[in-house]
């Protein structure tokens, strides 16, 4: 079980407020799981997903990793990033009455017993456009970089199964290809 790091009580923690300093960024805010800001139309929630923080050796968890939801008056979107399969998805459903577009990563999770905390594979990904009630998802995190052991072509395949047992149409969890661009103006309400 991966366990929550404590929350810091001086905004940006050193590590990442160094590399911000560094590069003259400096409007920056920390939230906190369940934390929101507005900014213009939108409003942002930093959300609980499962994984782990860490930029070198010595930062483990030393920061909240998280999840994100842009609300819009006529648009809700859910980015998951980097995540094992947990309860907080059911949350996220139940909190905010699904989603117009969720962006779930399908890859990377290679062997189970090693990234199974951190990575979802292709099947718990259907499993999460269900718990967050998302009218369409787009999969993410897959075939750019081997660093884990399925083969690249793999999570596509795994997601067009598990798509076909739980009887979702492709087109409402789809898959772009690298570079491919597409008008998403019809997920407005």
């Amino acid at each position: 079980m991966i366990r929550r790091p404590p929350r810091s009580t001086q905004g940006v923690s050193s590590a990442a407020s160094d590399v911000y300093k560094r590069q003259d960024i400096t409007n920056v805010v920390e939230m906190d799981w369940w934390e929101e800001q507005e900014f213009e139309v939108w409003k942002i929630h930093a959300v609980p997903v499962q994984h782990w923080s860490g930029r070198s050796l010595w930062d483990r968890n030393q920061v909240l990793w998280a999840g994100w939801v842009l609300e819009h008056p006529k648009f809700r979107f859910f980015f998951a990033g980097d995540t094992g399969y947990s309860k907080d998805f059911i949350n996220l459903g139940k909190k905010f009455d699904g989603f117009d577009l969720a962006a779930i990563p399908i890859g990377a999770y290679e062997p189970r017993w090693f990234m199974k905390q951190s990575h979802i594979n292709p099947e718990e990904s259907v499993r999460i456009h269900q718990d967050i009630n998302s009218r369409y998802s787009v999969a993410i995190h897959w075939g750019t970089f081997l660093f884990t052991d399925e083969p690249v072509d793999e999570p596509p395949q795994r997601l067009k199964n598990a798509l076909a047992k739980k009887s979702i149409p492709n087109e409402r969890f789809f898959l772009m290809q690298h570079g491919e661009t597409r008008s998403l103006k019809f997920l407005l309400r």
